[in-house]
């Protein structure tokens, strides 16, 4: 428990720094944003897709022993 809360430490201040550097976290090319009116829908699939790789790769690195 206390290896994966300090992953997940790790990673939210990764991504901080990098949000603080200017990467467009949330507006990649592959994320859908309609606006209609009143009316506004985002569907952020590439930035889900980017997360889970580097999730995925960092529970990996973390969890071998």
């Amino acid at each position: 428990m206390g290896r994966l809360l300090i992953v997940l430490g790790l990673v939210m201040a990764g991504v901080g720094l990098l949000v603080s550097l200017g990467v467009p976290i949330g507006r990649l090319p592959g994320d859908f944003s309609v606006r209609r009116g009143s009316f506004s829908f985002y569907f952020p699939l590439a930035s889900s897709i980017l997360a889970s790789v580097i999730l995925t790769l960092v529970m990996m690195f973390f969890g071998r022993r």
